[in-house]
C-alpha cells in the first residue's frame, strides 16, 4: 500500500485472518429513532435488512447516473473494468459527498448511534450481459474491523431487479456469526473470490428490487449475492460502507474514515481528507 487510496478491491485473506475480532451482530437498541420507525428497527434486527429507501429525487438522480456514466467512460480508458472504482470517496469529492450525504447518514445513525464512521465506497457494476455474479458472501469476511457492527448502504445509481442481476439477500443469516466459506477462483465469473455454500441452512432469501435514487442497508454479517446480468442493461449501484466510531480498524483501514456523525476519538479514525 503506497498511500491512503491505494486499497485493493479484494483485501489480502491471510493478513485479515491475523486481526483478531470480535464477530457477532450487535442488535440495535433505540427506542426514539429519528427517522426510521420503532418497526424498521425490529426489522432491521431480524432480517439484518431494510429497504427499500428514497434518497434522491429524480433530477439528483439523473445527475448521479450521468455523472458516473463519465466516471464509467474515464476508467474503461484507462484500461480498467466496471468494478475497480473502490475508495472512491478518497479520490472524487461527489462521492464523498454522497458518503457524507445528511439523508443517508440519519437512516444510518438510527441504527449505529449518534458517532458514525463512513469508512468505504465502491461502485459495482454490472455491464449488459457481462456474465459475471457476486457469489453468496458476508462482508465481514473481508473487512479488519472489529467489533462487527459495520454496514452497508446500497444505493441504486440503475434501476435493479431480477433480469439484470439486482441483489439477493438470506434473512436473517446475520445471526450465525461467520459463516464458513469456499474460496473461487479468478477466472470463475465471481466478482470477488468467496462463496458461502447453503446459504438457504441460514436465513430466509429475499430478492430485492430496488429503483435507481433509493438505498438499502445489510449488515455485515447478511449473506447475499447477486446473479449475472443477463438483459441489455446496465445495473451499477454504489455501496457505502459505514460502522459505529468505537469500532477499530487495522491494517491501515482506519485511513479511510470520515467522520459523517457526532465525533471520533483521532487515535482510532484520525480523519480523511476530502478530495477536490
Amino acid at each position: 500500500m503506497n498511500d491512503a487510496t491505494d486499497y485493493a478491491i479484494i483485501p489480502d485473506r491471510k493478513s485479515i485472518a491475523t486481526v483478531q475480532r470480535e464477530i457477532r451482530f450487535f442488535p440495535t437498541d433505540n427506542a426514539s429513532p429519528k427517522v426510521l420507525s420503532p418497526d424498521q428497527i425490529d426489522a432491521w434486527n431480524r432480517d439484518g435488512y431494510l429497504g427499500p429507501l428514497t434518497v434522491l429525487g429524480d433530477s439528483d438522480t439523473q445527475e448521479l447516473r450521468e455523472y458516473f456514466d463519465d466516471l464509467l467512460a474515464q476508467t474503461f480508458a484507462a484500461g480498467k473494468d466496471s468494478y475497480s472504482i473502490s475508495s472512491a470517496h478518497l479520490k472524487h469529492a461527489r462521492v464523498w459527498d454522497l458518503l457524507t450525504n445528511p439523508k443517508i447518514v440519519s437512516y444510518v445513525a438510527d441504527l449505529l448511534g449518534e458517532n458514525v464512521i463512513g469508512w468505504g465506497s465502491h461502485f459495482f457494476c454490472k455491464m449488459p450481459g457481462d456474465g459475471k455474479r457476486v457469489d453468496w458472501h458476508q462482508d465481514c469476511s473481508y473487512w479488519p474491523l472489529t467489533p462487527t457492527k459495520a454496514v452497508t448502504v446500497w444505493l441504486a445509481i440503475d434501476d435493479a431487479d431480477l433480469d439484470n442481476g439486482g441483489m439477493e439477500v438470506y434473512t436473517g443469516s446475520h445471526r450465525h456469526g461467520l459463516i464458513d466459506f469456499d474460496t473461487t477462483e479468478e477466472d470463475s465469473g465471481n466478482v470477488l473470490d468467496q462463496v458461502v455454500t447453503q446459504p438457504e441452512k441460514y436465513g430466509a432469501h429475499r430478492f430485492t428490487p430496488i429503483a435507481a435514487g433509493q438505498i438499502s442497508i445489510h449488515s455485515d454479517l447478511l449473506v447475499h449475492g447477486s446473479a449475472p446480468n443477463q438483459s441489455d442493461r446496465r445495473r451499477c449501484g454504489l455501496t457505502l460502507r459505514y460502522c459505529p466510531a468505537d469500532v477499530t480498524a487495522y491494517l491501515n483501514w482506519e485511513r479511510k474514515g470520515v467522520v459523517v456523525a457526532g465525533t471520533a476519538p483521532k487515535d482510532r479514525w484520525p480523519g480523511a481528507v476530502r478530495p477536490f
